[in-house]
């Protein structure tokens, strides 16, 4: 069965997060995606644990639904945990993506990471656990478990990071690195960028949305092929197999928030090899850049860009369809006009993924205007241009020159 998976995810008791991110909107709003699978979030919280009993029902091995929804959405048992601890002399910041195939293993974890630090705090709690310990807690209790470092390049946060992180898994895991199947790539980084290091091969490369709100879930996923159930998910990861782990949904990493370097408050914005120029200090106020993914790959990279690994599984980058409906229509994408012609399309079409990536043309051409057909194709082909996001800016996707958008329709009143 082919099916789209978004495993990583947060619940409303996150920082920062929407009130509406609970149960049953997930459900409905997986459904107008195009996700079958998704990923609970912050099950350490015990109060979205608590709601995770009460109103899911187990249907396939590992998943759970609604109890009483008949929208197909499952959802598998994950969470995210931040360490922060000293390790070789030095603070390291990582986040760390959980899967658990059982609410009784999700509670042994719960119990067990209690004595650590405060659950519910956040819905991503903050402990003083070195990962490697933490990974040898969560396989001590069941080896059924998935230890996933989360967003691996980001500056803050993740185990490659330029801040807070390592330079390989064995430097951060120690033994336990072995037990380590799986990387997700992050919003500013792709497939390509990690393919450049070699020490990466053995591992797959996921990607989810990492989202705070309802309309984001699903900007970044993971498109499987296999028996709908934890263990068929787990094993696709693990193995690598391109035959049950198809492709992964990615943002075009430009538009990732730390793509290149930079100094926000300045308004400064690097390349790698012009951060090198300034010695990595911003030349307007003289404080230390935010060093960016481009920039930390480039130092680990032991290989030259464009190279593909023979066992590399695929990827489709792509911009969301609010967003390009937005630039079509030259108005904002949280404007009622957007949100009319998203509506639309996704009662024409079932859901957004649909239309992103299986549509074709013509029907298209049926349903809306040429200009967002136009924005739809050429995102597919990757015909876009992106001003590359920097220290905790989002990057800007354009998928039309100025004013281009007012030819195509002319050109479709003259037809």
């Amino acid at each position: 069965m082919k099916f789209i998976a978004d495993l990583h995810l947060h619940s409303k008791y996150s920082r920062a997060t929407s009130s509406k991110m609970d149960l049953e909107n997930l459900d409905e709003w997986a459904q107008i995606k195009g996700i079958k699978v998704l990923g609970t979030g912050d099950f350490t919280h015990p109060y979205w644990f608590k709601s995770l009993k009460e109103k899911l029902e187990p249907v396939e091995q590992g998943l759970f639904k609604v109890k009483g929804s008949d929208r197909g959405t499952r959802f598998l048992l994950s969470s995210e945990i931040s360490c922060i601890y000293s390790k070789k002399g030095k603070v390291r910041k990582i986040h760390i993506i959980i899967l658990a195939p059982s609410l009784k293993i999700v509670e042994e974890i719960n119990t067990r990471l209690s004595w650590v630090g405060n659950l519910s705090a956040d819905g991503r709690p903050i402990l003083g656990i070195d990962a490697k310990e933490l990974t040898k807690i969560i396989l001590n209790i069941s080896k059924e478990c998935l230890v996933i470092p989360a967003h691996i390049y980001t500056p803050w946060f993740s185990l490659f990071g330029s801040r807070s992180g390592f330079d390989s898994l064995e430097e951060c895991f120690e033994e336990y690195a072995r037990y380590i199947y799986a990387g997700e790539t992050g919003l500013s980084s792709d497939p390509p960028m990690s393919w450049r290091n070699s020490a990466l091969d053995r591992i797959s490369l996921i990607s989810n949305s990492d989202s705070h709100s309802l309309a984001k879930i699903g900007r970044e996923a993971n498109v499987f092929d296999t028996e709908l159930s934890y263990p068929a998910i787990v094993e696709a990861i693990k193995s690598k197999d391109p035959k049950r782990f198809l492709y992964t949904i990615e943002f075009f990493p430009q538009e990732g928030k730390y793509h290149y370097d930079g100094h926000r408050m300045c308004g400064i914005s690097l390349a790698p090899k012009e951060s090198k120029k300034y010695n990595n200090i911003c030349p307007r106020c003289g404080k230390p850049l935010t060093i960016g993914v481009l920039n930390r790959v480039e130092e680990l990279a032991d290989r030259p860009e464009g190279y593909k690994p023979e066992n590399a599984i695929p990827f489709k980058s792509l911009v969301p369809l609010p967003e390009i409906i937005a630039e079509a229509l030259g108005v904002a994408s949280t404007t009622k006009q957007v949100d009319k012609e998203y509506k639309s399309l996704i009662s024409r079409f079932e859901n957004e993924f649909k239309i992103l990536l299986d549509a074709p043309r013509e029907e298209l051409e049926t349903a809306t205007l040429s200009e967002i057909v136009e924005g739809i194709i050429r995102v597919r082909e990757g015909r876009v241009f992106v001003e590359p996001g920097y220290d905790g800016v989002y990057g800007k996707v354009r998928i039309f020159s100025k004013g281009e958008q007012k030819s195509l329709s002319k050109q479709k009143t003259l037809f």
